[in-house]
């Protein structure tokens, strides 16, 4: 998912057009002419030429326009409030999670001592306890369950307050040094438009 902050523009006073490619005319017209054609060579052509003109507009858009962007991954491993809201998460399910190791060491203990003694056994005995170890096992299995689906429950609340508080911060940013857009999320950034260092700090010292 792509995340963006941007900042309003004044609408210029002079008559003259606003010189930056308008993107979104791009794509409505070269989408009504390829829903048009049916497949053929002459489809193929239309395609190149509208991989060329967005790449050319794409190319005139990044000369003039301010870029920024965030590194969410880091922002979620660096930033004092994701720091803090884990810690509390770990907090919150430090019990429950000794407690599951609890049960699953019991679990072991009881299997490994049924496998030894079963060979043994009377055919009733037996069954029994196979019985109680079978209970046993769906009992953790369900715990189990339940702490990983609660803890990803939590682990998603408290990530979407640091992000809600982070995207503040990268708004506040771009409008105060006035940047156009900024990325949350590309294949590749260069170093040189990166701006988390900026946030970063802006969060830690809050």
């Amino acid at each position: 998912m792509l995340k963006t902050a941007t900042r309003n523009r004044r609408s210029s006073s002079s008559s003259v057009p606003d010189s930056k490619p308008r993107l979104l005319d791009y794509l409505a017209y070269w989408r009504t002419i390829l829903n048009s054609l049916t497949y053929s060579p002459f489809k193929l052509r239309y395609v190149a030429a509208f991989v060329a003109s967005m790449l050319f507009s794409l190319g005139l858009y990044a000369q003039e326009a301010k870029i920024g962007f965030v590194s969410t991954e880091r922002i979620f491993r660096e930033a004092a409030p994701a720091k803090a809201a884990t810690a509390k998460i770990e907090q919150e399910f430090s019990k429950r999670q000794k407690e599951l190791q609890e049960l699953a060491a019991r679990l072991k203990e009881t299997s490994q001592r049924f496998d030894k003694e079963a060979p043994v056994l009377p055919d009733s005995d037996r069954m029994r306890r196979q019985r109680e170890l079978t209970d046993l096992d769906k009992d953790f299995q369900r715990k189990q369950r339940e702490f990983r689906e609660d803890l990803n429950q939590r682990r998603n609340e408290e990530l979407a307050v640091v992000l809600d508080r982070t995207n503040k911060v990268i708004k506040q940013i771009a409008e105060t040094e006035k940047y156009d857009i900024v990325f949350q999320e590309a294949v590749y950034i260069s170093p040189r438009i990166d701006i988390t260092d900026k946030v970063l700090k802006a969060l830690n010292t809050k």
